[in-house]
């Protein structure tokens, strides 16, 4: 989703031209997200694992710097903390199962 430029809005010289382009604009559903990391860099994938199906899929890998992952722990945080102001707080799943997988690193879960 390309917009046209609005030739009568003044330019802001840090402002970034981001396009979407309609597929990725749908978005992908996922629930569950993996998380490793090294010395350089942080991998999340987010994986989309469905009820009765033996095999869960990555639907998207997004590698990210420590210096950007550490920035979007604290949007995300933002974020979560707006939302539950706005429709209250967030239930947590107390029995969330614990995945023996392992990329070969430091692992995480969200």
């Amino acid at each position: 989703m390309n917009l046209p430029p609005d030739q009568n809005a003044p330019q802001d010289p840090n402002a970034i031209n981001i396009e979407l382009s309609e597929q990725i604009a749908e978005g992908e559903y996922a629930n569950l997200a993996m998380i490793a990391h090294s010395s350089g860099e942080f991998v999340i994938d987010f994986i989309r694992l469905m009820p009765g199906l033996p095999k869960a899929k990555v639907k998207a890998r997004i590698v990210i710097t420590p210096e950007h992952a550490k920035r979007l722990l604290a949007a995300l945080a933002d974020n979560v903390d707006r939302f539950e102001q706005t429709f209250g707080p967030i239930k947590s799943q107390p029995d969330m199962p614990n995945f023996p997988m392992n990329f070969g690193g430091t692992m995480g879960e969200a």
